[in-house]
This record gives C-alpha cells, sequence and structure tokens, in this order.
C-alpha cells in the first residue's frame, strides 16, 4: 500500500486559486533525497512531509530545488489535512516542529490561524540590477536576513509588474517581497513574492513573506492587525496581526487532490 499524498489550494476559498502545496504524511521520517525527488515530481512550489511525534508533527518543506526554512502555505495546507482527514479533531491544536522552531495552527471554523515568528527587516542597499530586474524605481528597500523587501509608489505598480526573470536568477539574493499600500476597498497592503534563488519565479501567496511585512506595515499604518492581499495572477488573501515577536496569519484552504504514492 502507498503513501496519501494530498493537493490543497492554501488561502483561497475557492479551488484553484491561492497557493497549491503538496502535503505528504509518513508514518516515520522520510528520507532527504527521497523526500526532494517527490517534491520535484510534484513541481509545486512547496511539498510538505509530516511524520507523527508525541505532542505534534514533525514538519519539512521542500521546493522542487531544496529545503526551505519556514513556508506558510504549505503550513497551512498541512494543518488543513489534518483535520479534514482525522488526525486531529476541530478543537485540538496543530503542533508542527520545523526548521523555524515550534510552529502551530488552530481551526477557527472556515479559517485557519497560523502562529509564526515575526521577522524585522532593515533599511539596505539592494544588489546592483535588482531595480532594473523588476522594472521599477523602489521608495524604499529593506532586507531580512537574505530576502529583499521592496517599497513601491501605488498597488497598481505592484499589480503591473513584469520582472526580468532572468536577471533576477543572477543576482546575489534568496527572494524579493515587493509591497505597496492598498487602494483597493477592504486590503491595507498588497505584494508579489519572486523567489529566483530557490527556483521558483513568483510564488502565488506566500505566508512567510507575511513575518515580515506585518512588522513592515505595522510601523508605517500604526496598527497591528491588517487584511492582506497577495496579487499574483491565482491571487490570495490574508488577516494578518502582529503580536510583539509573533505574527499570527490566518487563511482558508480547499483540498483539490487525494492520491497515493506508489
Amino acid at each position: 500500500m502507498g503513501l496519501e499524498i494530498f493537493q490543497v489550494d492554501a488561502f483561497t476559498d475557492k479551488p484553484f486559486a491561492g497557493n497549491p502545496a503538496a502535503v505528504c504524511v509518513l508514518p516515520e521520517p522520510g528520507d532527504e533525497p527521497w523526500m526532494q525527488n517527490v517534491a520535484r515530481e510534484m513541481n509545486l512550489s512547496e511539498t510538505a512531509f509530516l511524520h507523527k511525534q508525541a505532542d505534534g508533527f514533525n514538519l519539512r518543506w521542500f521546493t522542487p530545488e531544496t529545503e526551505v526554512d519556514l513556508c506558510g502555505h504549505a503550513t497551512l495546507a498541512s494543518a488543513h489535512v489534518l483535520w479534514a482527514m482525522g488526525y486531529l479533531q476541530p478543537e485540538e491544536q496543530a503542533r508542527f516542529y520545523t526548521r523555524s522552531g515550534l510552529l502551530s495552527a488552530e481551526c477557527q471554523g472556515e479559517w485557519i490561524e497560523l502562529n509564526f515568528p515575526a521577522k524585522e527587516e532593515t533599511a539596505s542597499v539592494p544588489p546592483q540590477g535588482l531595480d532594473t530586474a523588476l522594472g521599477i524605481t523602489p521608495k524604499y528597500v529593506g532586507k531580512e536576513q537574505s530576502d529583499y523587501l521592496v517599497e513601491v509608489n501605488s498597488e497598481e505598480t505592484v499589480r503591473n509588474l513584469q520582472p526580468n526573470f532572468a536577471l533576477l536568477r543572477t543576482l546575489p539574493l534568496r527572494a524579493v517581497i515587493v509591497t505597496s499600500k492598498a487602494t483597493s476597498p477592504n486590503y491595507d497592503f498588497v505584494s508579489r513574492f519572486f523567489a529566483p534563488g530557490v527556483g521558483i519565479d513568483e510564488d502565488p501567496v506566500t505566508g512567510s513573506a507575511h513575518c515580515c511585512l506585518g512588522p513592515f506595515w505595522r510601523d508605517r499604518l500604526g496598527k497591528d492587525e491588517f487584511v492582506a492581499y497577495q496579487a499574483s495572477a491565482r491571487g490570495g488573501t490574508l488577516k494578518v496581526r502582529c503580536s510583539e515577536d509573533r505574527i499570527y496569519i490566518k487563511g482558508q484552504a480547499v483540498m483539490i487532490l487525494r492520491g497515493e504514492l506508489l
């Protein structure tokens, strides 16, 4: 008998939107080369691998090219699978042991709330060629570890970005977040996320980016709670709440595929 694998669209309430992730629940820790091969075969921005521990689940995330330290949408997808498939009851908290420490998720009706670490960026000089690769003039550039955050002058600029991905892949960065204050009703800010350093030209909806975006917009808008929209072609909505050194990110999810790895 094979291993169950699921595909879930995260940060959306309808199929074929948001960010798709594969989720595989293992009976024991997986072999790393095998997990990387499965992620390459699934060919999604992230494939998550879970196995049960005494008081939670070990969770690892792989792109088609590499393992990553933190992934929001695949964590949301994993939590959705655990509740939908009966691994956890709706009133039980999902606890994940990861390379970014202990993360948790709670089922709140149709929404799932993730508890993630906050990440502060600081003003930085961008790598040469970043503005050319993005085709914009930045209003502000900050950096958090290996990722850059670029603020631009309008939501229209964010939505109309057409990066030169060939050039972007040559720059010394893992990923770049482009953001602006929203002018669309019902949203506080918008963003897009490009991750050439891990083999993803554009990620549709990126929960982990909001660990940085939350504190960034808290300082600029003077409040702690936001409704955010990631303006990729698929698009997705996130509710973000800042609390000291943690970020609470809410999203919805839809399971669209259930299969078996043979």
